[in-house]
């Protein structure tokens, strides 16, 4: 497992060295479907670097990236790595520094170690031996118990057929927690939880594997509770997410199933 979890490490900083190269210059942009889900020449090539690390490591294992031809799932038994090149390119392609290079190693769909690079803002969060840790110090979730002092983060994309539950769930966090943030990276806000630095990420969405696992690997590692909207422990194919300190899971659980779900 130690050797797993370090050449997910190496990776995802090899990743992320390359995606920096590119940002803040004038690299061209297309979208997938909506017009807020970009994507760049710069994520495609540090999913490769990514890949070129660890298939020389471990060649032929299967890799769950978001790019290129990589499988979209996880599978639930063996080794496989998950891949997030660059996990907020919408804020890559605006020049705010907020985005991450994220991998995750992982058996039988869980991770057992990896990192989530944030090449702008200094800081690596990693997993490793069933602790987190951000530029080298091991983390700790938030010790806050009173829901009114509590940072909610609001993650993952509500398409525009769906902001009637965006609406509503900014409109939950705001009236029942002592404030709201939002970040454009779902790794680095997971990263940021299982520090302590805000008590909850919250989404109703059925989130992609790359946005998730290694962040929900830190959480728990850090001391938090990860579960779906149904209260039920988080697993990569579950539905909605909620992540918190879990000094007050279930009021954050009760804001979450405020919001009618479609998908």
């Amino acid at each position: 497992m130690e050797t797993r979890t370090d050449c997910a490490i190496q990776a995802a900083e090899a990743g992320a060295e390359t995606a920096a190269r590119s940002f803040r210059t004038d690299i061209a942009v297309e979208t997938k479907g909506e017009k807020t889900d970009v994507v760049t020449q710069a994520d495609r090539d540090a999913q490769r670097r990514v890949i070129e690390v660890i298939g020389a490591e471990f060649e032929g294992e299967p890799v769950v990236g978001e790019e290129d031809e990589t499988p979209g799932s996880v599978p639930d038994e063996g080794p496989a790595w998950i891949v997030d090149p660059i996990d907020g390119t919408a804020n890559f392609v605006r020049g705010v520094g907020v985005w991450t290079t994220s991998v995750a190693a992982t058996v039988g769909g869980t991770p057992v170690g990896g990192a989530t690079v944030c090449p702008d803002l200094g800081d690596t969060f990693r997993l490793e031996s069933g602790s987190a840790y951000r530029n080298g110090q091991q983390l700790s979730v938030s010790e806050r118990s009173d829901p009114e002092s509590f940072f909610v983060v609001p993650t993952i994309w509500w398409g525009f057929d769906r902001r009637d539950e965006y609406t509503a769930v900014c409109r939950e966090i705001v009236e029942r927690f002592g404030d709201m943030r939002r970040f454009g990276s779902a790794q680095f806000e997971l990263g940021l939880c299982a520090a302590g630095a805000v008590e909850a990420v919250v989404t109703n969405v059925r989130a992609n594997p790359w946005d998730t696992v290694l962040g929900v690997g830190l959480v728990r590692a850090a001391g938090g509770t990860v579960t779906d909207i149904n209260g039920n422990p988080w697993r990569h194919d579950s539905r909605g997410l909620v992540a918190s300190n879990g000094r007050a899971h279930d009021a954050v659980l009760d804001a979450v199933r405020e919001i009618v779900a479609e998908d």
